[in-house]
């Protein structure tokens, strides 16, 4: 089983860059997209061998959201507002018969950290949520989780230490995942440095490769048997982000 994670910072605007191309490309099993910034009447029909269509769109217009693209039919689907009393579109939930994958956007602290309190909330309802998934099945969690975990993890990480993304709170909250029997799964393959999921779109970041890492897929250890291949596909434009892949097998 394929598992592809995108942000595609806009799912209207990808779709004229290439994005139809790169899907019919790798033809992963499940695609799961954050901010999508559309709600489905605004995108035309699109990815119609993929029989089953999830949207969570934000309440605001042009803002977050998420979408499941998949070619297995879950057992069942939740969303963030009933799940997490989440307006913005930040979760979609599948259940199948081995595990349960969360597709998840987690909110920006944003310039000035003016929302690291409310991120830091999330944070613990969206452990909290996972958890007592757990208690269940099997729990893989992929999406743009906003943080860079580790020095490793970004191209510059002293001059960004107090900035949204790799402050010291963000990071010990990603932590609390990993303590607590989740796995960073690309770490379990890479331990190297260099390995970017996001550019700004500033300073030719992308071409010099001045990146952050923070698109992930966790999982938790019981699975890791079932991990197959984890990978950034850092050659795939159309968005500041870039896919993740997970393959699984087993299962």
């Amino acid at each position: 089983m394929k598992i592809i994670s995108w942000n595609v910072n806009g799912l209207r605007a990808v779709l004229g860059k290439g994005f139809l191309d790169f899907v019919g490309r790798e033809e992963p099993d499940i695609l799961c997209l954050q901010e999508i910034k559309a709600h489905r009447e605004q995108v035309d029909e699109i990815l119609e061998n993929y029989e089953n269509h999830f949207w969570n769109s934000a309440e605001k217009k042009g803002y977050s959201g998420t979408a499941v693209f998949s070619k297995i039919k879950p057992l069942s689907v939740g969303y963030g507002k009933e799940l997490m009393d989440d307006e913005e579109g930040r979760v979609i939930l599948l259940e199948f018969e081995d595990f349960y994958l969360v597709n998840v956007y987690t909110p920006n602290s944003q310039r000035g950290l003016t929302r690291l309190v409310y991120r830091l909330e999330w944070d613990k309802r969206f452990f909290n949520f996972l958890k007592n998934l757990e208690e269940k099945k099997k729990v893989i969690v992929c999406g743009d989780l906003n943080v860079a975990h580790k020095e490793i993890d970004l191209k510059n990480p002293k001059q960004n230490e107090m900035n949204a993304g790799f402050t010291m709170q963000e990071r010990d909250s990603f932590d609390n995942y990993l303590k607590n029997g989740f796995v960073d799964v690309f770490r379990e393959f890479c331990k190297e440095e260099g390995n970017y999921t996001w550019w700004s779109y500033m300073f030719n970041a992308r071409e010099r490769d001045i990146g952050w890492r923070i698109d992930y897929f966790l999982a938790s250890k019981e699975l890791l048997g079932n991990i197959k291949e984890s990978q950034i596909l850092k050659d795939v434009m159309g968005s500041d982000h870039c896919p993740v892949l997970l393959e699984l097998s087993n299962l």
